[in-house]
């Protein structure tokens, strides 16, 4: 009877975690969404957001369910890495948050393939995937947020190079920006101007655009405001030059990207294929494919057969990414 518990306690476990990741992903940025425009309709209308004793203009730090770590790991090197990863990737989270969710899902693999396997790798194996994921959906949502953020940034930089020639200060037409702007531009630009709004020099405010947005586009920016702030010059022209340029260079990416595309798909195929036949022939000869995970001659060559894909896979796309 407890053969049969464990694997369905770990199925329904399972189906529980992908609907609560689910509804992250698809409801959780909707009611944020709403929660910024109300916020934003009530600033408008004049509502006082709270009592007059607990204004500040202090950053508030976000603390999870275990506010001891987050303490802890703020003053750490790691700890202050980890929170701008956390940061770039546009998630209103704390570490300790993505710390709990790493043991969660690490202890969920452990049992997972240890109950499929009954092997003590199988175990550590499923403890370090599953601890793992955060880390990867991390990097990814960060990724993807700095690639849709490069995608709009030129408009970003024409829209300040109008309002700037149309007669209005530097400042003004950040703050045109962080308005106007969809994000996640308008999100960073609106950080940036609430900066030196509440008396950060602007070329801190700046570098701190560069620190939190780690885009080559992003640094030319910054540095060539900088430069004409020091020296003059027609800030508009400068920036419908370095729009011009990011756009070309944003053209000339994609380019890249469609002539390595039969290379990434190379490197997808063989990384899937393996895994793909060894399910394949698990269904068509089960006896076969159960060598492989009792002997301990089998369980090596698993474990070198992984070793070489992954090393493969980063293989190629050391050798079909192209910086532009």
């Amino acid at each position: 009877m407890a053969a049969v518990l464990i694997p369905v306690g770990v199925f329904l476990f399972a189906m529980a975690m992908v609907v609560g990741i689910y509804y992250a992903v698809t409801a959780l940025p909707a009611a944020l969404a709403s929660e910024r425009i109300d916020e934003r309709m009530r600033e408008a209308a004049g509502v006082p957001q709270a009592p007059a004793g607990d204004a500040s203009v202090l950053k508030q730090r976000i603390e999870g369910p275990l506010p001891l770590i987050d303490r802890l790991t703020a003053g750490t090197t790691r700890g202050l890495a980890f929170g701008r990863l956390i940061e770039q990737a546009g998630l209103h989270v704390s570490v300790s948050s993505v710390l709990l969710a790493s043991v969660g899902l690490g202890a969920l693999g452990a049992l997972a393939l240890g109950t499929a396997a009954h092997q003590t790798w199988a175990v550590l194996l499923g403890a370090a995937f599953g601890a793992a994921v955060p880390v990867f959906y991390l990097r990814y949502r960060r990724s993807a947020r700095m690639a849709k953020f490069e995608e709009q940034f030129p408009e970003g930089l024409d829209l300040m190079s109008r309002a700037i020639r149309a007669g209005h200060a530097f400042t003004t037409a950040m703050s045109m920006v962080a308005d106007e702007s969809p994000d996640p531009v308008g999100q960073e630009f609106r950080k940036s101007f609430d900066e030196q709004n509440f008396g950060l020099p602007l070329k801190d405010a700046l570098n701190n655009l560069a620190e939190r947005v780690p885009l080559l586009d992003v640094r030319f920016f910054v540095t060539a405001v900088l430069i004409q702030r020091e020296t003059g010059g027609n800030l508009s022209e400068i920036l419908d030059n370095l729009a011009h340029v990011v756009r070309e260079r944003f053209k000339i990416l994609r380019q890249v990207r469609v002539y390595t595309a039969h290379g990434r798909m190379t490197g997808y195929v063989l990384m899937a294929l393996p895994a793909a036949l060894g399910v394949v022939l698990s269904f068509i000869n089960p006896e076969h494919m159960n060598l492989l995970f009792r002997e301990p001659m089998g369980q090596m060559m698993l474990t070198g057969a992984v070793v070489m894909q992954v090393v493969g896979y980063v293989w190629i796309r050391r050798v079909v990414k192209i910086e532009v």
